[in-house]
């Protein structure tokens, strides 16, 4: 070893990893936040009752709503005003449909670190 290099231990480089973990899932929420806040504002704005159309937009803003719930922020994520059984319909589309992509990826990662881990071993 050259005495120009420096030996970086590996617990420095596990809590660095650890910190940008946590920087980018805050900095993730807080994209969320603003993005949920958004899109809930500029749905209720629409005349009439809420359809099939928003029940989807609002089922799948659900799940996101949790960082603005969690600061303390009222989100409505379910339309007061709304045609009933195509609205909850459509909710319940968008929520499940989220939901199937979030776990979908989920679960895509982790059979993809438990592959390389088998061809590590």
């Amino acid at each position: 070893m050259l005495d120009t290099q420096v030996k970086v231990s590996p617990r420095h480089g596990l809590a660095r990893k650890i910190f940008l973990r946590i920087l980018s899932i805050v900095i993730a929420a807080l994209v969320l936040g603003c993005v949920t806040s958004f899109f809930t504002r500029y749905s209720n704005r629409g005349p009439g009752p809420a359809g099939f159309a928003r029940g989807v937009l609002h089922g799948a803003l659900m799940p996101c709503a949790l960082p603005n719930l969690l600061v303390g922020k009222n989100v409505t994520i379910y339309a007061p005003v709304n045609t009933g059984r195509t609205y909850n319909l459509g909710y319940t589309v968008g929520v499940n449909g989220c939901g199937a992509i979030f776990f979908g990826v989920f679960f895509w990662r982790v059979n993809r670190w438990r592959r390389r881990a088998q061809r590590q071993a």
